[in-house]
């Protein structure tokens, strides 16, 4: 007998990926606010709007402290799970951080106000995600345990129901299938979620992208397939390298056994105040037309909309924009050659960044990027296809390889990154701060406290309960 399918639930990005993916995390606090009543009784599962770049973001683009974000969001939002997006042992960061900054970090996620932690590692490597997870679920927080979905000849259905099964070992409370290069096609979804539901009692949430334009249908026969929540963005922010839109897929399913319930009005009224904040950002530059077209070459050279504007980018710092095709055709060679990483952050840069150097030096090899070096000795994890060995021997000669789980081998380090910053950072999140983005964030503290007035002694009281 078959299940009898629920409604659908939905998390809307629009407060983090959405704004991610097509306009930089360029999004400010304050264009936020004014629709968060709105969001608040749409009918939401759960609000993403921390995490990702938009930690990175706040300080070096928008003069906002991230944690002062997530504490006025919370209040904000009072009836919604806010979600977020770690990197499992990178944190927010590009380097492993010991257990000791992964557990405070996670800690101070949950205090300030985050409810459900979507964890990923780039290489699928679960040893990555125990502590993240562990801490989650330690405090109270919701562990949403994330598999970064790829194509590869080690990367089938089966092998992603094995990662499933082995997160749920682990004590995952939700399995994401986080398909962020929209490679995910609609039937091979509906096979995939149908198959980790015969094997994983756990609640099944999908992520994607409509890059290719197949995100509206890949959400469809997902909810066939029995999908439990899925992931869109309000329509001004919805499509190309961003989610599918919330609207057009609660309408599609209004008055079917999959009805998310949502409140289309409403969403309408939030989607009007984020219109306004597009065409500002269109305006000003910040939001590219271009993201929002259909590039189906990401089904050819499965590179996420993200990494082609960074390959971009890189081409044309070195005046070499024409080598952009041979770059795009030497990206699955790198990446076969370095045992077929997913690519998502931070192995997407590391990949990319070879490939480019690779075709701007017209050697293959000739040079690696420190990042490609690590990721060939193990410092990010296991690596889950074949490594082409001449290459390897290219890059670390006779280094020996790390087979442990990298973290295993990095001392306790919180207070060693406190002592250093004691002359700068006020609060233990400060401090966090400061060893994630040890460039970005000690010039950011710098000016906030500078700008702050002295309080008086009557103050305190008033002040207290909007920073803690």
């Amino acid at each position: 007998m078959e299940k009898e399918l629920k409604p659908l639930k939905i998390t809307d990005t629009i407060l983090r990926d959405a704004h991610q993916s097509q306009a930089a995390t360029r999004m400010r606090t304050e264009d936020m606010l004014p629709a968060c009543e709105l969001l608040n009784k749409a009918g939401y599962y759960s609000l993403e709007c921390w995490g990702g770049a938009t930690y990175d973001a706040c300080m070096r683009f928008l003069n906002e402290d991230p944690w002062e974000r997530l504490r006025t969001l919370r209040k904000a939002l009072p009836d919604t799970k806010l979600q977020m997006l770690l990197r499992g042992q990178n944190l927010l960061g590009y380097k492993h951080y010991a257990d000791d900054v992964v557990e405070l970090f996670v800690k101070k996620s949950i205090e300030n106000g985050i409810d459900i932690i979507r964890m990923f590692d780039a290489l699928n490597d679960v040893r990555n995600l125990q502590c993240a997870m562990k801490y989650t679920k330690y405090y109270g927080g919701i562990a949403e345990a994330a598999i970064s979905y790829t194509i590869s000849p080690v990367h089938n259905e089966e092998h992603f129901v094995e990662l499933a099964m082995k997160l749920e070992e682990m004590g995952a409370d939700i399995i994401c299938i986080k398909d962020m290069a929209n490679l995910l096609l609609p039937y091979n979804a509906f096979s995939l979620v149908s198959a980790i539901k015969k094997r994983v009692s756990l609640p099944i949430h999908l992520h994607t992208h409509n890059t290719t334009g197949t995100g509206d249908m890949t959400y469809l026969l997902a909810a066939e397939a029995g999908v439990d929540i899925v992931d869109t963005a309000l329509s001004p922010f919805a499509n190309g390298t961003s989610q599918p839109a919330t609207e057009s897929l609660a309408a599609t399913l209004k008055g079917t056994p999959r009805d998310t319930g949502l409140n289309l009005n409403v969403l309408s009224e939030a989607a009007a105040h984020f219109r306004s904040v597009a065409q500002r950002m269109k305006d000003d530059g910040t939001l590219d037309p271009k993201v929002l077209n259909v590039d189906t070459n990401t089904l050819l050279y499965q590179v996420p909309g993200g990494m082609l504007s960074n390959l971009i980018s890189q081409l044309k710092q070195a005046k070499a924009e024409d080598k952009y095709y041979d770059v795009l055709a030497e990206v699955p060679r790198v990446r076969e050659d370095f045992g077929y990483p997913p690519l998502v952050t931070p192995t997407s840069q590391i990949v990319g960044s070879q490939a480019v150097i690779n075709v701007l030096t017209g050697e293959r090899y000739k040079t690696f990027t420190k990042e490609s070096k690590g990721l060939l000795r193990g410092e990010y994890g296991a690596l889950p296809g074949k490594v082409n060995e001449e290459v390897r021997a290219a890059a670390i000669g006779d280094e020996p390889l790390i087979t442990c789980r990298p973290a295993d081998l990095i001392e306790p380090e919180f207070k060693k990154y406190k002592e250093e910053m004691k002359d700068i950072a006020k609060t233990d999140e400060d401090v966090l701060s400061c060893a994630m983005f040890p460039k970005t964030a000690p010039d950011f503290l710098k000016k906030k406290y500078e700008k702050k007035p002295e309080k008086k002694p009557e103050d305190e009281v008033k002040t207290i309960s909007v920073f803690y």
